[in-house]
Parts: structure tokens; C-alpha cells; sequence
């Protein structure tokens, strides 16, 4: 028996020592270590890097080798004037005759290098710059990761403060419940006041159990952000009151070319105007060098390997592509190059004004939310200060039940709002946060 409680009590003990503890920092570098939406955005930019290489060795020389193999089990017949094999036979005259062997096989090395062509130089650049604009995608990347795992932080802990707070007024009811039971017992209150006791402890106990399951699922919700197993346990070991410290918001000054969204519409718009050139230098002629040589065999018979005649070409040469008309193709194709890199000017013109506004708009609802909190905080202080008066009246018969039930759901809205400004408040520092590109 004492070894089974051993064995339990050990168990226990490790399950309480594998749940890990994080502070908001930690947190949002485990994210950054395990978050797969990184890892997926750091694999984009390895993508993009063997693009460059890809579109690199494009202008380098190609070689190729190729063979072919061929059994004419019916040969083709020619035709020609009958005079060509004998001049004293009629002009129209026409003889025919199967021409060529049955078995043909061929082997060639080919090789080619791209001298001038528009779209591979501008290729080359669009490729090059890709990666700078998946780089500054993998940043962007990482900010969402952290404002995820911010806000999941934050409402766990707002969260744990919420059912600590319900968890006491339970006990709180719960104690003055027994207590009236004794006077109920003794006929000193009615059991409709008992039953009014009885009813607000099933209401506590029901925000209680409420309280309990956000707090269940925000901790997955945080998990899920960090990219933390969904089967390991976690704590958080930040309080309402250090998060309220230490998530000051950002003194910096405004600029809206440092926030990342903005970064990757201006390197869009840079691509689309990639596109552009490469439509024009398309129109450029194209010039490639090509070397050859090869051995071709003709047989009656498929003797390949044995000894027979395999009889050599080579040959070097330049091609060039000028293009000429396409019939208003080429106009238009760059006309809509040209619209895609208009409508990225105006996207970034508007988003600029959009930031401006979004920044303006986040000061204030910052100011109003510290504002709001404060209020709801001395609220909540004294709507528990009501509510605990109205317990001890209760006890000594100077209120009834009914009194101190409606203190109590006064109690509890009072903290459903302070609850929420705490969230509308951390909301507001981080957004103005985001918007100055100071998540870190």
C-alpha cells in the first residue's frame, strides 16, 4: 500500500514538474524557435536563394546529350524524273524507290551559350531581389507570431486573474451559506432567504466553472501560438499588474516606412515595376551560340555493336530572334505591366493614409483605455467592499438575501468590465506597438 501511494505521489510529482513556466519574453522566444509559419517563411527565403542560382545558370553553357534510334519496318519511297538515273529517258518520265536503310541510330553533344537575351538579365535581378523581399516577409512573419503570442499571453492572464477573483467570491458565499444554515435551522431567517443564498452559490459557482474553461482554452490558444505541444502542460508566471508595467507603449516617433506592411507593399510594387522592364526587354533581340557534334549509322541490319561505319558531324553556330510584330500583343501585355505598377503606387499612397489615421486612432483608444481601467478598477474595489458589507449585514440580520444577491451580480459585472478594459488596454499598447514596428 505505502509503495502504491509512493508510486502516485511521485507520478504526481512529475506531471507538476513538466508543465513549464514562462514569462511573456520567454514565450514569445519559444515562438520564435518552434512557430512553423517561421520556419515555413525562413524555408521561402531558401526557395528564393536557389531561384537566384536557378536563373544564374540559365547564362551559363548548356550541355546536352542526345541519341536516337530508329526501325523503319516500312521505308519511305522517293520519287524522281526517270532522266536522272537515265538521260536518254523520257522527261516525264518518273521512277520510284525506297530510299534509306532499315535501322537508323544517332549520338549528339550539343552544347549552347546565351550571349544577349532582356528577360534573363532582368530575370536575374527580379531573382536577387526576391530574396530581400522574402527576408523582409520572414520579419513580418515573426511579428505576427509575436503579436499572436502577445494577446494569447495576455488574455491567459487576464483570464487566471478573473477566475481568482470569482474563485474567492465563491468561498465567499460559500461561507456565509453554511453560516445561514444554522440560522435557518434555529428559525431565525425564512427559506426563501436560504433559497436566495442558495441560488447566488449556484450562480458563483457557474461563473466559477465559465471562468475555468476560458482559462482552459486560452491556455490551448497560447500553446497553439507558440507552436507548444497541445499535450504538455504550461504556466504562465506573469501577472495583470507586470504585464500592465512592462508593456509600456512605444515613445518612438511615427514613420510609417518603418512599418513592415508598408516595407512589403514598396518591394511589391518594385517587383511589379520588374515585371515592367521585363516585358520591354523582351521586345530586345535575343542572340544564343550553339556547338554540336555527333555520329549517325545506317544499317540493313540492327548490327550496332558490331563493326560498321558510324560516320561524325559537327557544326558551331549563332542563332538570333528579332521580334518583328505580334500584332498589338507586345503593347498590351505592357500596358498591363504599367496598370499593375500604377495600382501598387496608389495601394501604398492609401495604406500611408491609413497608417496615419490607424496610429492617431491608437493613441487615443491607448489613452482611453488607461482611462477606462482605472475607473473599472476602483469599481470593482468598490463593488467588493459593497458586496462584503452586505455579507456581514446579512449575517447579523440587518439585510436580506435578496439584498446581498444583488450586490453580488453587481460585484461580478463590475470585474466582467474591469476584465475587459485590462484587454481593451493591452489591445491599444499593442497595436501602436505594431504600428512603430517595436515588437520585439
Amino acid at each position: 500500500m505505502r509503495k502504491t501511494v509512493l508510486l502516485i505521489g511521485c507520478f504526481g510529482l512529475s506531471l507538476a514538474l513538466s508543465a513549464q513556466t514562462f514569462s511573456l519574453q520567454q514565450a514569445k522566444e519559444y515562438a520564435l524557435e518552434n512557430s512553423d509559419k517561421i520556419k515555413n517563411a525562413n524555408l521561402d527565403l531558401d526557395i528564393a536563394n536557389e531561384k537566384v542560382k536557378e536563373t544564374r545558370a540559365i547564362g551559363l553553357p548548356q550541355v546536352n546529350a542526345s541519341g536516337s534510334f530508329n526501325n523503319f519496318f516500312n521505308l519511305p519511297v522517293q520519287v524522281v524524273s526517270a532522266n536522272f538515273i537515265n538521260p536518254n529517258a523520257p522527261e516525264d518520265e518518273l521512277i520510284s524507290f525506297r530510299a534509306g536503310t532499315n535501322y537508323n541510330a544517332s549520338a549528339n553533344l550539343q552544347a549552347t551559350q546565351l550571349i544577349f537575351n532582356g528577360s534573363y538579365i532582368v530575370g536575374l535581378q527580379v531573382s536577387k531581389f526576391y530574396t530581400q523581399f522574402r527576408s523582409t516577409n520572414i520579419e513580418k512573419t515573426k511579428e505576427d507570431v509575436l503579436v499572436n503570442v502577445t494577446q494569447a499571453y495576455q488574455m491567459l492572464v487576464a483570464a487566471k486573474a478573473n477566475l481568482n477573483f470569482i474563485d474567492s467570491i465563491v468561498t465567499i458565499t460559500g461561507n456565509l451559506v453554511e453560516k445561514q444554515r444554522n440560522y435557518l435551522e434555529l428559525g431565525l431567517m425564512t427559506q426563501e432567504d436560504m433559497d436566495q443564498l442558495e441560488f447566488a452559490l449556484l450562480t458563483a459557482k457557474n461563473n466559477q466553472v465559465s471562468a475555468s474553461l476560458q482559462v482552459k482554452n486560452t491556455t490551448s490558444l497560447l500553446k497553439l501560438t507558440m507552436g507548444y505541444p497541445q499535450d504538455s502542460e504550461i504556466e504562465v508566471s506573469e501577472s495583470v499588474e507586470s504585464l500592465l508595467l512592462q508593456n509600456q507603449a512605444s515613445t518612438s516617433i511615427f514613420s510609417v516606412q518603418n512599418n513592415l506592411t508598408y516595407q512589403l507593399m514598396n518591394e511589391q510594387k518594385m517587383l511589379n515595376e520588374y515585371a515592367l522592364k521585363e516585358k520591354k526587354y523582351s521586345l530586345l533581340p535575343s542572340l544564343s551560340a550553339v556547338v554540336q557534334h555527333g555520329y549517325n549509322a545506317y544499317r540493313n541490319d540492327f548490327d550496332f555493336f558490331k563493326k560498321g561505319d558510324w560516320f561524325s558531324q559537327s557544326f558551331w553556330g549563332l542563332q538570333m530572334n528579332v521580334p518583328i510584330f505580334t500584332s498589338g500583343k507586345n503593347s498590351a501585355v505592357i500596358r498591363q505591366a504599367k496598370f499593375e505598377v500604377k495600382k501598387s503606387e496608389n495601394a501604398i499612397h492609401e495604406f500611408e493614409q491609413t497608417l496615419t489615421y490607424q496610429e492617431k486612432q491608437a493613441n487615443n483608444n491607448l489613452e482611453s483605455a488607461k482611462e477606462q481601467m482605472k475607473l473599472q478598477e476602483v469599481n470593482v474595489e468598490l463593488a467588493k467592499k459593497i458586496y462584503e458589507n452586505a455579507v456581514i449585514k446579512e449575517q447579523i440580520g440587518k439585510v436580506n438575501s435578496i439584498l446581498v444577491s444583488q450586490k453580488y451580480n453587481q460585484l461580478i459585472q463590475s470585474q466582467a468590465q474591469y476584465i475587459n478594459a485590462v484587454l481593451t488596454l493591452f489591445n491599444a499598447q499593442l497595436q501602436l506597438e505594431q504600428l512603430h514596428n517595436n515588437i520585439k
